[in-house]
């Protein structure tokens, strides 16, 4: 079956729009209207990884608005632009172009690397942040390094950087993405079951969404040797002022709770760390605790 953006547009009790932002186009799922909070998904999700929360949120006075970020779902599909500091303005721009001045940015895996990194990329518009399933940058890349059981949960960056081969998985094999998403879901597949699976699998067979997925993950390896890697790593050490929620899964098998608890050490704004009975795919596996968590954390941030 032949599958394009339109697969990714699930119907819901939320508005789906197109917004321009730093050159490109994204889609978004938008609900409420309040203080913006913007959700940015992971690997290998999109934007729907976050509709247990959107209607929520908007019930309790918040604009809650569901990115697909560049290169994923019904967003532009670019060839380049898949470093931290383009997927960052990126986020600003959103933030900006939907005509509201900050954002709490919260991120779930590679959307939380995004909201830890837009304190020191993006201060202008970054009112909090929450990161699920994702440390600090610095966290990760130090534990890969000393931690051989980091270095061990983190060895498919290193597959991810040969040529071809991830895409073909992704696109062709259809026991990829399922695969994926067991390995790393203690509670997995949790509500939703085989729905859900057909779901992210599909939206991984947009065309160009698995290269751009990929180019996430070749890019943080690359720019270990490259003058914008240092200039990022440069950027991200230095204390985050914001407010923090972090919240990890006690069971990640990809994301090792001693690896995320080490992100504290960059956070000298209010900072609040959860880890609940689950493993890396925290809104799939446990979204009533983390829409609690979430609106409670919200709830207590000082106003904008």
């Amino acid at each position: 079956m032949s599958v394009d953006a339109t697969h990714v547009l699930h119907d819901g009790p939320w508005r789906h729009r197109f917004v321009s932002a730093n050159g490109a186009r994204f889609h978004v799922a938008e609900a409420g209207s309040g203080p913006l909070v913007v959700l940015l998904h992971g690997f290998p999700l999109m934007w729907w990884s976050w509709r247990a929360q959107l209607p929520t949120l908007a019930a309790a006075g918040y604009r809650a608005v569901a990115l697909d970020l560049r290169g994923y779902g019904a967003s532009d599909k670019p060839p380049r632009g898949y470093d931290t500091q383009t997927l960052t303005s990126d986020v600003a721009a959103l933030v900006r172009s939907l005509g509201a001045d900050d954002a709490v940015v919260v991120g779930h895996d590679w959307g939380g690397w995004l909201a830890w990194s837009m304190p020191a990329l993006q201060p202008e518009v970054t009112r909090a942040i929450g990161a699920l399933s994702a440390p600090h940058p610095l966290a990760l890349e130090r534990a890969v390094r000393r931690s051989p059981k980091q270095a061990r949960a983190s060895r498919h960056v290193l597959h991810y950087q040969l040529p071809f081969a991830p895409e073909r998985a992704l696109t062709r094999d259809p026991a990829t993405v399922p695969a994926l998403l067991a390995h790393g879901g203690w509670n997995w597949p949790g509500p939703g079951g085989g729905l859900v699976v057909r779901a992210y699998t599909e939206g991984m067979r947009v065309p160009f969404v698995a290269h751009s997925a990929m180019e996430y993950f070749r890019w943080v390896v690359r720019s270990t040797v490259r003058a914008d890697g240092r200039a990022f790593r440069g950027a991200v050490d230095r204390p985050v002022t914001v407010p923090v929620l972090q919240l990890q899964g006690a069971h990640d098998p990809v994301v090792l709770p001693a690896t995320a608890r080490t992100s504290r050490r960059w956070v000298e704004g209010p900072y609040r760390y959860e880890e609940l009975p689950a493993g890396h795919f925290l809104p799939e596996e446990l979204p009533d605790d983390v829409t609690r968590l979430l609106l409670d954390w919200l709830g207590r941030l000082p106003p904008s």
